[in-house]
């Protein structure tokens, strides 16, 4: 096969429209080459380019020519969430076609490699990135909620609420309020999914760090145990300061949630010291890895719980 003449470098790297490519002076025959990738009508995308599957939708680039040549359309649902790297379990969230959304006063967006969508979108449940219209963090929450757990939901929504930490991350506001995501609820009555979404919303608490955080919490809780404090600023002996991911003030029980990332070497040393401090104050130190949560976080639940009793509380 004859080797193409190279593409302008605008669209090198990048999926764009024939349009785009025209208005680049790139010709009909060179846009028909095997070496470009057609995922949908009008739209190329150069092999040596971004992929356009569950992967590329985390990059804006990937989602921008699917969002052009749809007029008055913006990412949405699944690809917004893979977009907002979100977390918690969506069915179908690998799917690598691309979900675009439309106002429900237009024709639904009908093309290989996509799934439409129209609804009713007030201004602000529709933001630019990089000049690319995607659906907002709250309205993907809710667009999402007819497919995912109430569980699985309120993951997202603690997500959504959390207020970031310094030391972790530059932002210094969450992603949205609880009145907001209240308010979305409240603009969309009727929606598929808003049910669950109002029940999250209700489970939803400000304060966890991680999905499974989340969980573990809301395990805890439908076992009847207490609600506990999330990541409260906990002052132990000689003036050391620690935010358990969950703790228990009353019974002087501080519970964490152990990731991957606490087997490296240095934050092996790092938990070793945090286990020190909460028992030269006195505290209970209860550690919980992902084979805990496993069987629906049998194993944890009964840890916290023999904690606790052997703590003073009671389940009277």
């Amino acid at each position: 096969m004859k080797t193409p003449r190279p593409l302008p470098a605008t669209i090198a790297e990048l999926p764009f429209t024939f349009q785009e490519a025209v208005d680049a002076g790139v010709t009909l025959r060179r846009l028909r080459h095997a070496a470009l990738d057609a995922p949908s009508r009008g739209i190329r995308v150069p092999y040596c380019g971004i992929s356009v599957g569950p992967a590329g939708t985390h990059r804006i680039q990937a989602l921008r020519p699917f969002t052009t040549i749809t007029a008055f359309s913006a990412a949405s649902h699944a690809t917004a969430f893979n977009f907002w790297n979100f977390p918690g379990f969506l069915p179908g969230q690998t799917d690598p076609r691309i979900h675009i959304s439309r106002p429900d006063s237009m024709a639904i967006p009908r093309r290989k490699g996509v799934v439409g969508h129209v609804g009713q979108f007030f201004d602000d449940e529709i933001v630019s990135v990089e000049g690319v219209l995607v659906t907002s963090r709250p309205r993907t929450w809710l667009d999402n909620a007819r497919k995912m757990s109430v569980d699985e939901l309120t993951v997202v929504a603690d997500h959504l609420v959390r207020v970031p930490r310094a030391v972790f991350e530059t932002r210094a506001e969450p992603h949205c309020t609880m009145e907001e995501l209240a308010g979305m609820l409240a603009r969309h009555k009727g929606t598929p999914g808003i049910r669950k979404a109002r029940l999250a919303l209700e489970q939803a608490r400000v304060g966890a760090d991680s999905a499974p955080e989340t969980r573990l919490r809301l395990a805890l809780e439908f076992a009847g145990l207490p609600e506990p404090q999330l990541n409260a600023r906990t002052e132990l002996s000689g003036g050391v300061v620690r935010q358990p991911d969950l703790g228990y003030p009353q019974q002087r029980v501080a519970v964490e949630y152990d990731g991957e990332v606490h087997s490296s070497p240095e934050q092996v040393v790092r938990d070793i010291a945090r286990e020190e401090d909460f028992l030269r104050a006195d505290w209970l130190l209860v550690r919980i890895s992902k084979r805990h949560m496993e069987d629906a976080a049998k194993a944890a639940v009964s840890k916290v719980r023999r904690a606790l009793l052997s703590r003073g509380w009671s389940s009277d």
